[in-house]
């Protein structure tokens, strides 16, 4: 095999993707993108795959390789370490033949130009296989390094969860799940002998009322009804959100922090005749709000604009219903991203807190007496989640928590968390609040 340009090696392109991460903490959101811009199209299933799954082990294999280096690599050789871990990611989860491994990893740092190192490549991943059982038990020593995960997040996890801590990194560590939201102008049961007949196997969800689960992924813009919005692609967890924020007819409706838009769609399509207005920090991403509203001919006030400083977008009219999908750490849907694990910082849980807290106090205002206001999270920290609330709630008499339904989550002081894994959802966190007049 001839050497390749860095262009043209698969797994030299998830390396360097991976180093990006690593090195510049960046997400994979935006370095895989432009990432597969580069990637031949038959292998950019494995490139992605390479990458998150070197994201979701890295807190396991990278203890694993310090103990073979005799000394760690400098910054502008982290797409060695990334190599190394997509390596071991290759023997241990993959259906790699373990020769293919070892060759193609080593052919890779060629195409990092980095003929140097091949020797030292192939020799930690021989070592590896040679020594897997001591290497890996010593690696375990480590608090939460056997299901690869941070030592804060796990600490944090077996303080605020009890043994519940296991199941949620097994819940982490695992592929997510197909979800799709079925419109309100469709019947699930209807739709899912649709996909029946076009050979795809769904089942409904156990969460959601318009859920249904796909048996295994697929490009979902080929599915009946995607084109029109009439299906779109929403978690059970996140879907809650469009059922449990009261809306009265006719009313008027804030989206606060909307972006993507999914349960901006999700509010307009079982409420076609609200006035809604949706506001986002980030313009760049409004573009996807108004991609979601135009596949489904639905129309939105769309506001770039600080949901903690109103003062500089609010009209002044008050609103009937408020959703704060509020910006949150994001330890919920792990499973999804799983370089949460190498971006999210121990401090960031008590700065978002504060923030979340300025926000929700900033639109309370906005709301109308016997207005609601839904409180949303995709985190499973209580710093974020029903401390927040509770503070909320002692420092604003009127007010008033409304109980959610008790057939999912886990009742908080205020609100229900969601943990990652129940009902084969993601990790949320909701509480919803009354104005009282």
């Amino acid at each position: 095999m001839g050497k390749q340009p860095v262009s043209k090696n698969s797994r030299a392109l998830a390396a360097q993707a991976l180093a990006e991460v690593l090195n510049n903490g960046q997400s994979l959101a935006t370095v895989l993108p432009r990432t597969l811009a580069r990637t031949p199209e038959r292998d950019r299933g494995l490139v992605s795959e390479l990458c998150y799954g070197g994201c979701r082990w890295f807190h396991r294999y990278n203890p694993v390789i310090q103990q073979l280096l005799s000394k760690a690599f400098k910054p502008k050789d982290t797409d060695l370490l990334a190599l190394l871990l997509l390596g071991i990611y290759q023997l241990e989860h993959m259906r790699v033949p373990d020769h293919a491994a070892l060759s193609n990893t080593v052919e890779a740092c060629r195409a990092l130009k980095k003929d140097w190192a091949t020797k030292l490549i192939n020799g930690v991943l021989r070592n590896f296989q040679r020594n897997k059982k001591q290497l890996l038990a010593d690696a375990y020593k480590i608090p939460g390094a056997e299901q690869s995960h941070p030592r804060w997040i796990h600490k944090a996890l077996s303080q605020h969860w009890g043994d519940a801590w296991a199941s949620i990194e097994a819940a982490n560590n695992a592929h997510p799940p197909l979800a799709l939201r079925v419109g309100a102008g469709l019947n699930r049961a209807d739709y899912q002998q649709t996909l029946a007949e076009a050979g795809i196997k769904a089942a409904p969800g156990a969460l959601a009322r318009a859920s249904l689960v796909l048996e295994s992924a697929l490009d979902v813009t080929q599915l009946p009804g995607f084109d029109s919005a009439q299906i779109s692609v929403q978690d059970e967890a996140a879907q809650l959100a469009g059922e449990l924020l009261p809306v009265p007819a006719g009313g008027r409706v804030l989206d606060s922090c909307c972006a993507p838009g999914g349960k901006t769609l999700h509010l307009l399509q079982n409420h076609p005749d609200i006035s809604l207005v949706a506001v986002d920090a980030d313009a760049g991403r409004l573009t996807r709000v108004q991609e979601n509203l135009d596949r489904g001919g639905l129309h939105a006030q769309l506001i770039t604009g600080d949901a903690s400083q109103p003062s500089q977008w609010w009209d002044g009219n008050a609103f009937d219903a408020i959703l704060l999908d509020a910006p949150c750490s994001a330890t919920g849907v792990i499973r999804r991203h799983p370089d949460i694990k190498l971006l999210r910082k121990p401090a960031d849980i008590d700065k978002l807190a504060a923030l979340q807290g300025q926000i929700v106090a900033a639109l309370w205002p906005l709301l109308a007496p016997g207005g609601h206001l839904l409180y949303a999270t995709c985190s499973v920290m209580p710093q974020e989640n029903t401390q927040v609330m509770e503070a909320f709630l002692a420092a604003h008499p009127k007010a008033r928590e409304v109980p959610l339904p008790s057939s999912w989550g886990i009742a908080q002081p205020a609100g229900r968390q969601l943990l990652p894994g129940a009902h084969n959802s993601d990790g949320f966190y909701y509480c919803l609040v009354q104005k009282t007049a």
